[in-house]
């Protein structure tokens, strides 16, 4: 997922002098944003906001620190400030105002990069990423439905969910079912980025769930895809003996040997049209339904709800 940084200024000094040191980092953009449009960019909820009080007109550096820190979903967002203001005073200013770093002029452009660069990855581990697949986990996946809603944007959520995985572990230890999820994640990861759409969005619910915010355009295709490459891939953490019998047997509580399918993956979709959901949790209310339809049909699958069209309803 690509990291975006607002700049913040009203003339384009500092992205300028920005954009040679990060064109080579794929991973990162540069947004700028004047600041008079600050308020209704931050729905975007980037990575970084880095503010040129210099090349502020008409806005108090104070005050617009402080408007960023209020918003609800840019309450974490890290904030830098540059500044031609050397006095110790002023620092302080900032600083009580929450913002994480105060680059005073003049600057070294290499230098401010690499504290942009690490400032991002700090975040990144502090905001509820996953320490096993690297996947953002459930702040950062609320934040980014809450943004797509409110921008009124069109989009599916792809819902993943590993079918008897309980059994896997039981039978493989936690061990084998950690390199398991982390084969999922990659699994994801690859085929919902190979559409090349920046704008979509992996996230790692938990355990074995993960859900994935794409276009509506193509994801049946993602799905099949993910799909085809998970069945592929499942069969080389089994051991022989289990391939050969096609399950698992695992005692329940009682000591009764019970025989499970092999692990299989379920994708519940649920398409988010202008005006269907008035909140996430709607939809995930309606995303767990659909992905339970997915559970309950034998082997990897994937089930769609979409949008009933108006001239339907009443039929």
């Amino acid at each position: 997922m690509i990291q975006e940084i607002f700049v913040v200024e009203d003339k384009e000094e500092l992205i300028n002098n920005l954009i040679p040191h990060f064109k080579n980092n794929k991973d990162i953009s540069l947004r700028h944003v004047l600041s008079k449009d600050v308020e209704s960019t931050l729905l975007d909820i980037p990575s970084l906001i880095l503010i040129n009080e210099d090349g502020l007109k008409n806005h108090n550096i104070l005050e617009l620190c402080e408007l960023i820190r209020n918003n609800e979903d840019n309450g974490t967002t890290p904030i830098l400030v540059t500044t031609s203001d050397t006095s110790i005073e002023h620092e302080k200013d900032l600083l009580k105002k929450e913002i994480e770093y105060c680059i005073k002029k003049p600057i070294d452009y290499e230098v401010l990069y690499l504290v942009v660069k690490n400032v991002i990855n700090l975040v990144a581990i502090n905001r509820g990423i996953s320490p096993l697949t690297k996947l953002p986990g459930n702040i950062p996946i609320q934040a980014e439905l809450r943004k797509r809603l409110l921008k009124k944007q069109d989009f599916a959520v792809l819902y993943f969910d590993l079918d008897n995985f309980k059994a896997y572990n039981d039978t493989y230890g936690f061990l084998g079912g950690d390199e398991v999820i982390k084969q999922t994640a990659k699994i994801i990861v690859k085929n919902v980025n190979s559409d090349e759409d920046s704008h979509n969005f992996i996230g790692h619910i938990g355990g074995d769930d993960f859900v994935a915010l794409v276009s509506c355009d193509n994801y049946e295709d993602i799905c099949q895809k993910i799909i085809l490459e998970f069945d592929k891939k499942i069969v080389e953490y089994f051991s022989p003996e289990d391939l050969e019998k096609g399950y698992l047997e695992v005692p329940n509580r009682k000591g009764i040997i019970e025989e499970f399918p092999l692990v299989s993956i379920s994708v519940g979709i649920v398409e988010v049209t202008k005006g269907r959901f008035h909140n996430v949790l709607e939809i995930g209310e309606i995303g767990a339904q659909v992905k339970h339809l997915a559970k309950v049909t034998p082997g990897s699958a994937y089930a769609i709800n979409r949008r009933i069209p108006s001239s339907d309803k009443n039929n």
